[in-house]
């Protein structure tokens, strides 16, 4: 499987797109990388850039993009609201799919000897790159910023960890490491202090404030400052005013989102603010995300609301978004900032891309896919739709409120059932695609037939597991669709009933295609095992059915 590792290159320059543009030319100019996001900033004067592929090519562009931007961007004349050091500020690797931390940080390592080596460059190694733990801290690194670097690196415990201990006056200084997925976040005040603003940061962030009395710095017996915590662990936050905006925010790091996620920062930091007098009126994604923090964050605020959780995933991002004002500013694109989507291939999710028309004329078309497989799926993905939207309608009945939990949890599971059968709508017809393929491979010698051979085995088996999970789904999703028969909303008790029919149908469709392709597989042990097991399944499916429509023609009586 392959290795991917993503990169987000922070740049001291978010004015000239000229130059941004130039960066970042760099960067698509080598195979292997997509260039995901480019995220200026006016009042900080810095361009957040994120890019993903294989370890070797992210390398190749982080470094070509650092040494252009070397050529580009002065740091003798750069101003910013952000916190610098050099023409790259930092470079961090991150990983992201097939690798360890460990294995990227060695990649960070090469990186990093590449530059300081072949562009004399100082460079500082961070977080896992750096096994000093005393100075493996992006904070305590940059401390001094670009203008207090020029004896900063000429003291014998800040020496780069590679390139000259010479501070180079129109590129800096850079720091490059490996860190776990950081969100850039910034909250908005309706305040211009950044005094304020920096009192709220200092509330909430991991490290807290000084402790003094009556102004005093307060020191414990080693004769270093005590430290009063903040109330958010994996949190780092400053205040600051952005002229652009005409108002102050609080800049969040989220180092650890499965520690405090995005959505309980937010909230955090509408009490603090709030204890102070002042009022959060929204928020600010910087760079990417990743896909679970919105939908986690739309989940709690509709349970806050106590609504039921168990809607579309276009639906939770949108009461994300809404909820923390990330469009307060500027457009929310959840495409454009989104990194799973970013990262999507298109013809994975094809046919349930297209409209019903055309996926009706696509089916109906002389073409082979989709076929009976694909089209099980849907029904499928459409019968749990409807137990769902009884589900949903259920939380929400007049007179039920003391219920939503419940039929909340039953409408989660709705939809988790929905999702996979969809994503299998198109899984179907891709495994058919890869039979025909296998097919048309050459056949002229020995070595080709044999090549061949397994090439149209190792399909077939997909083409035999994929209807079987339809078929399980499909199965499992029954329980859903019988408890909102007897329990859901009695106004919807058909709409269940037809979710029933559809189900049903998925199973024996399905039932079929696992059948047919099982025909043309070699391993016998495997066949009449999942023939066995699918047998069973259409049996439990098909009394699933017998009982779930004699409930519903007992509830409408006529």
């Amino acid at each position: 499987m392959q290795q991917l590792i993503e990169c987000v290159p922070n740049f001291s320059e978010g004015n000239d797109l000229q130059i941004i543009k130039q960066i970042t030319n760099e960067i698509e100019s080598v195979e292997g990388v997509r260039l995901l996001n480019v995220d200026p900033g006016k009042a900080t004067n810095r361009t957040v850039v994120t890019l993903v592929g294989s370890p070797e090519a992210v390398v190749e562009a982080a470094f070509r993009a650092i040494k252009k931007a070397g050529e580009l961007i002065d740091m003798s004349g750069h101003t910013g609201a952000h916190p610098r050091m050099g023409a790259t500020d930092v470079c961090p690797l991150i990983p992201i799919a097939n690798i360890s931390m460990e294995e990227t940080a060695k990649f960070a390592k090469q990186l990093a000897k590449r530059v300081g080596e072949e562009l004399a460059i100082p460079v500082y190694l961070y977080e896992a790159a750096q096994p000093d733990t005393s100075r493996n801290n992006l904070s305590v690194i940059r401390a001094g910023e670009y203008e207090g670097f020029f004896k900063k690196i000429k003291l014998p415990e800040w020496k780069p960890d590679f390139g000259p201990a010479e501070m180079d006056a129109k590129r800096g200084a850079t720091v490059i490491g490996a860190r776990d997925f950081l969100v850039a976040y910034n909250v908005n005040l309706n305040t211009t202090s950044t005094r304020r603003a920096n009192a709220i940061a200092f509330d909430v962030r991991e490290a807290g404030r000084v402790k003094r009395v009556d102004g005093k710095v307060v020191n414990d017996a080693q004769g270093n400052p005590v430290q009063i915590p903040g109330s958010l662990k994996s949190v780092k936050a400053i205040g600051w005013y952005i002229e652009e905006y005409g108002i102050a925010q609080i800049s969040i790091n989220l180092t650890n989102i499965n520690i405090t996620p995005l959505h309980i920062a937010f909230d955090e930091v509408c009490k603090k603010a709030d204890a102070r007098g002042i009022r959060v009126t929204g928020s600010e994604l910087v760079g990417l995300l990743p896909l679970q923090a919105l939908l986690d964050a739309g989940k709690y605020f509709l349970r806050k609301q106590q609504r039921s959780v168990g809607v579309s995933e276009k639906e939770l991002i949108k009461i994300a978004v809404k909820s923390m004002g990330l469009d307060e500013i500027a457009p929310f694109v959840p495409e454009e900032k989104i990194i799973e989507y970013l990262l999507a291939d298109k013809a994975d999710s094809k046919l349930v891309s297209m409209t019903l028309t055309d996926f009706a004329n696509e089916t109906a078309s002389e073409s082979t896919a989709p076929g009976g497989g694909s089209i099980s799926a849907y029904v499928g993905a459409l019968g749990i739709s409807l137990a769902t939207m009884v589900a949903n309608l259920s939380s929400h009945k007049k007179g039920w409120d003391d219920q939503w939990e419940y039929f909340s949890n039953w409408a989660e599971r709705g939809e988790q059932y929905k999702n996979e059968l969809m994503k299998l709508v198109d899984a179907d017809t891709r495994a058919f695609n890869k039979i025909m393929s296998a097919f048309a491979l050459p056949k002229s010698n020995d070595a080709e037939k044999k090549i061949r051979k397994a090439a149209i085995q190792e399909a077939t088996k997909l083409a035999i597991e994929i209807p079987f999970r339809v078929m399980e789904t499909a199965c499992n999703s029954m329980d859903v669709i019988s408890e909102m028969v007897q329990k859901g909303n009695p106004n919807s008790v058909t709409d269940a009933g037809v979710g029933a029919l559809c189900a049903r149908a998925a199973v024996i469709g399905a039932f079929m295609n696992v059948r047919i392709n099982a025909a043309g597989y070699d391993d016998q042990t495997f066949v009449q095992d999942i023939v066995a097991r699918g047998a069973s399944i259409q049996k439990r499916a098909m009394a699933l059915e017998a009982s779930i429509l004699e409930n519903v023609n007992a509830k409408i009586g006529l």
